[in-house]
């Protein structure tokens, strides 16, 4: 019995101290993407997503429609620009995109 509620407690303190799972930091996520991102959106499709390349998120048919999809895709292009980014900018590239643009429940 001691045991049993032993765990319950451990698991109930790691449950209560584990933060976000996606707790990227934002404002390093729009330096990363500002750095990164921009040039390559902005130039596609003769620019008609915008100077800074943002209308692609906001656009009527865009490709991403869940949290799992903007990993996926943020990890694409990360591949082709050749991006060293360790799983830690991901996330931070998420976050801002998913905060200011795709607002999908983390």
């Amino acid at each position: 019995m001691r045991i049993h509620l032993s765990y319950s407690i451990l698991l109930l303190c790691l449950f209560l101290t584990a933060g976000p799972v996606h707790a990227g930091d934002p404002e390093h996520g729009r330096e990363l993407h500002r750095e990164n991102c921009i040039k390559c959106h902005a130039s596609m499709k003769n620019g008609i997503y915008g100077k800074d390349g943002t209308g692609i998120y906001v656009r009527e048919n865009r490709r991403i429609h869940s949290l799992e999809a903007l990993y996926n895709q943020v990890r694409r292009c990360k591949t082709s620009l050749g991006a060293p980014w360790p799983d830690s900018q991901i996330e931070d590239v998420v976050t801002y995109l998913n905060q200011n643009f795709y607002k999908f429940e983390e």
